[in-house]
């Protein structure tokens, strides 16, 4: 049984919006085969193929080709059964055999390669644009998403947009001018960059170019290998979304005086691991709305990425809303805000105000989304008593740390989110979501505490039911155990990764057995 979702076609969701299914089943024999669908909401398929060369399941999903196709990927997306691994290797590729054309082929794209003999696929690969375009926005700036993955084309956006006002606008006269926003991140996936060879062999240890049949779904070495290369391309993209971009966007924004402001997570294609790269950004921001589902997930998002990465404000796109002008008030929004307060929200951004110039044109310039927050709102008026009370309860937020009981570790797959609280707490504690570069690198243990070097601290680790971690992470875990630290959750059994295959496995299996027994 397997599902089929093609229902989102935007872009941004996936440049490859209708692209191919692809199931993978044991070897099975007939002189027939029926496919059965129990729900097809008026959807057709255009082809069927079935063969006997294995494919890499979900392989457009695997790719970031196609992406979670609803604002709200939980913590389970992007996560895949393991494939069975097909006993004959004559239907696969063997990665020796791999032969780059690259120094055969002419500037006028002519291929001079005297071909050995036997049979052959020529593959060709290249980079395109994904066809995503930045929006809202004037006609005049509206055209393709950069490359989110290279600092060099970050710096070079800057320059022409930001940087055009900067050299416009005397110094004198933008002093209010401080800050660079991100929004929530709603661009879709990419999985490609200039330079991505040798990028990838700094980072992973190995060379993908043999690998590269597999982002076309063929399986190469078998389904495990090829699986684990996929999981290093999409931590990659993780990776370099955080570094080169929020990253990038902080180092050229401080060059000039500025500072970022980041949402760190994207409804509609987010590539990158919420953690990581909301700690990449001078101040974060979650957001949630008047009602719904919104919110769920972004304040804890934002709350925590600051609490590990020392960050003491935490924003939220407060009161937000779609559609019902001018039907919600204070009385209703106070208990929503409040909630968020106590997931560690500190800094309240009114969604939205915008400044009404005419005394006779009642209510005046409103947008669909946000609640009006203006002169011309019949409880205008009032609205200092509200105000007060979320500034005093912000400014008291913000003295002190946050208290929070449990860490919970997301685990090291990306594209990630969320997190996942498996256990539940009991009522009456808290906690943060934290992330594998921070257990790295800032957690140490006193007194039996995980404690950062911002104040944070926490009495547990509770790790997720995962089979695999990488052997320098569960290094530190076993070296943070040794000092005292509490950990809770299962052992695992294997590395994602393809580097340092199958050795690594190897050292996980021997590390769970000294931390677990």
């Amino acid at each position: 049984e397997f599902v089929v979702n093609r229902t989102n076609a935007a872009l941004n969701v996936g440049f490859k919006p209708y692209g191919p299914i692809a199931v993978s089943f044991p070897a099975t024999s007939g002189k027939s085969f029926r496919m059965v669908f129990s729900k097809s909401n008026g959807f057709g398929l255009a082809e069927v193929l079935l063969s006997e060369t294995p494919v890499v399941e979900n392989y457009i999903e695997k790719t970031l080709a196609k992406m979670f196709q609803t604002p709200l990927p939980y913590w389970h997306e992007y996560q895949w059964a393991d494939q069975a691994v097909v006993d004959n290797n004559s239907l696969v590729i063997d990665p020796a055999t791999v032969v780059d054309l690259t120094k055969f082929m002419s500037a006028t794209g002519q291929l001079n390669w005297d071909i050995p003999a036997g049979d052959w696929t020529v593959m060709r690969t290249g980079m395109l644009p994904t066809g995503v375009q930045n929006g809202p926005a004037s006609p005049e700036g509206t055209g393709l998403e950069i490359d989110k993955m290279s600092k060099e084309h970050v710096a070079s956006h800057f320059d022409a947009f930001l940087g055009e006002l900067l050299r416009r606008i005397p110094a004198a006269d933008r002093k209010t001018w401080k800050v660079v926003v991100e929004d929530s991140y709603e661009t879709g996936g990419q999985n490609w960059t200039d330079g991505m060879i040798e990028k990838f062999k700094t980072n992973y240890g190995y060379d993908p170019l043999p690998y590269l049949p597999v982002i076309q779904g063929e399986v190469v070495g078998d389904q495990n290998k090829s699986d684990r290369f996929l999981w290093d391309l999409r931590r990659f993209i993780a990776d370099r979304v955080a570094y080169d971009y929020v990253g990038g966007l902080r180092d050229v924004s401080h060059k000039n005086g500025l500072t970022t402001w980041l949402e760190n997570y994207g409804h509609w294609g987010f590539p990158g691991e919420f953690l990581q790269y909301g700690g990449q950004s001078d101040e974060i921001g979650g957001e949630f709305w008047s009602e719904g589902e919104l919110g769920n997930i972004e304040n804890r998002a934002a709350s925590s990425a600051a609490h590990i990465y020392g960050k003491v404000k935490v924003s939220a796109e407060s009161f937000t809303a779609g559609d019902k002008p001018y039907q919600r008030y204070p009385y209703i929004m106070k208990q929503r805000g409040d909630r968020f307060f106590t997931e560690g929200i500190n800094n309240t951004l009114l969604h939205l105000f915008i400044q009404q110039p005419s005394d006779d044109k009642i209510p005046g310039i409103n947008a669909n989304f946000g609640n009006e927050f203006n002169r011309h709102n019949t409880w205008f008026s009032y609205m200092d008593l509200f105000i007060g009370y979320l500034k005093r309860s912000n400014f008291m937020l913000q003295q002190g740390k946050y208290v929070a009981d449990v860490a919970y570790f997301i685990g090291e797959d990306a594209p990630k989110m969320t997190g996942i609280t498996d256990p539940e707490l009991p009522a009456g504690y808290s906690f943060d979501y934290i992330n594998a570069e921070v257990i790295h690198n800032r957690v140490k243990v006193k007194d039996g505490r995980m404690v950062l070097p911002d104040g944070m601290s926490y009495k547990l680790l509770v790790l997720p039911k995962l089979k695999t971690i990488r052997p320098e992470l569960l290094a530190k875990i076993k070296e943070l155990v040794a000092q005292g630290a509490n950990i809770l959750g299962p052992a695992p059994e294997r590395s994602p990764s393809l580097t340092g295959f199958p050795e690594a496995d190897a050292k996980v299996k021997t590390m769970a057995a000294e931390i677990w027994g």
